[in-house]
């Protein structure tokens, strides 16, 4: 195998042209031709030279190959030639002493060639069709480099498409988020309207009322006995009074930090509240079934309410004819169900906690508007209270990202469905 001579490659053209003789002098001939021309040359005097030269580099613009040469012929090498996939762009012209027959000359286009040239080599003829062959090369060339700038800018489009909708998926979430705080807003606005009315009719009821009695009580014309009913309203008003300002007050505090998450177990606290609801317990002669409960990461004054409110209005809310039965119970849940939203299900654990009486109940259309505040189903001469006790369990529960629903029928006694999470979410405590 011979290189191209002593000429400095990087002088020459891009265009490398492979030519394959037997014969030096044959070599030297085409070389000398082509050399006008300034291509790069680089030289095999055999089929096998040039399969070794064709191993190491493959970015020739075109072969020469003479057919009729010892060990490899040119049709057996440009068919090992094309078995390559590197190598099937490279064409392949043949050069031959011998004008063979329209057969033998169709074997070797069958092969891969593109053409033939005749010895002794026209050195005009080789140029020209060299000329071609180069020229397509260069097209070709040209077309491939187009061809990876329409890659580039279209990976560029992708991206910046990809970047775009990316954008407007952060766009949608914070609509989203945008939406959920003008729910909420909403909400907290109906919740100080509610306040509002209040604070400007219930309790000034109570207000008027005693300023009234004691007006009378001061005119000093009433009898012992009719100055001590008033003095019972006055003092009845005044705690009713009372008992609405500290459940407002209490609605209004009901936030978490992280500092206030403790390990709580729902056995212990549910016993505490029990007893402290001994005396009503004796009186109505209250029933319960407790099953095992979870032990679980959450703010135990907070969750010691939503357990004393619910169980002290399964007392309150009894019928007299049968004796008030609390059941209580728990279950771990894994996946989504009617009592909680599948979009907070994550990774931790739940529990749904069920506390069920057999007290007078309510119709299922008010199954929502009974953790309103101070939406009450009954009026305070029928059942003490404000109306406000299970708005305060739905907000506590709610901010240890759990829920809480309701479920009754009249007179058939309602059930409480809790889902906590026995870890609080990570959002709540960093």
């Amino acid at each position: 195998m011979e290189h191209t001579d002593g000429q400095d490659v990087n002088q020459k053209s891009d265009i490398k042209i492979l030519v394959v003789d037997d014969r030096e002098d044959n070599l030297f001939a085409i070389e000398t031709i082509l050399e006008k021309d300034n291509y790069t040359i680089v030289k095999a005097n055999s089929g096998r030279a040039a399969l070794k030269i064709l191993l190491q580099q493959h970015d020739f613009s075109l072969i020469l190959m003479d057919v009729q040469m010892p060990g490899l012929s040119g049709f057996e090498t440009a068919t090992i030639i094309y078995e390559r996939d590197k190598l099937k762009a490279i064409p392949v012209i043949f050069i031959t002493a011998q004008n063979y027959d329209e057969e033998y000359v169709f074997k070797g286009y069958k092969l891969g060639g593109v053409d033939y040239i005749y010895k002794p080599v026209n050195p005009d003829l080789l140029r020209a069709k060299v000329g071609v062959f180069v020229e397509l090369y260069r097209k070709n060339k040209q077309l491939l480099l187009h061809q990876e700038k329409l890659v580039t800018a279209n990976r560029s489009l992708q991206k910046e498409i990809e970047e775009r909708k990316h954008s407007e998926e952060k766009i949608n979430l914070l609509n989203e988020q945008l939406v959920k705080n003008n729910k909420h807003l909403e909400i907290v606005n109906e919740d100080l309207d509610r306040f509002a009315y209040v604070a400007s009719h219930d309790l000034q009821e109570p207000l008027r009322k005693i300023m009234v009695f004691t007006d009378k009580i001061l005119a000093g014309k009433k009898t012992d006995e009719e100055t001590g009913k008033y003095f019972h309203k006055i003092i009845d008003s005044s705690r009713r009074m009372q008992a609405l300002i500290n459940d407002l007050l209490s609605f209004s505090k009901q936030s978490v930090s992280p500092s206030d998450f403790k390990l709580v177990d729902l056995n212990l606290l549910v016993n505490e509240v029990i007893t402290e609801l001994e005396i009503e317990t004796e009186k109505t002669g209250a029933v319960f079934k407790i099953d095992t409960l979870p032990v679980i990461c959450a703010v135990p004054g907070l969750m010691r309410q939503v357990f004393y409110n619910l169980i002290n209005n399964a007392l309150k809310f009894r019928r007299h004819s049968v004796s008030p039965l609390i059941k209580i119970s728990a279950e771990q849940i894994k996946e989504k169900d009617d009592h909680f939203p599948a979009s907070k299900l994550d990774d931790s654990n739940y529990y749904k906690i069920m506390i069920s009486d057999n007290g007078i109940g309510f119709d299922p259309k008010y199954a929502e508007d009974i953790f309103v505040v101070f939406k009450r189903l009954h009026s305070y001469h029928e059942f003490q209270g404000t109306g406000v006790g299970l708005s305060i369990c739905k907000k506590i529960v709610e901010n240890h990202n759990g829920s809480i629903i309701a479920e009754g029928q009249v007179d058939k006694g309602s059930i409480f469905t809790i889902v906590l999470p026995e870890q609080p979410k990570a959002s709540i405590v960093n």
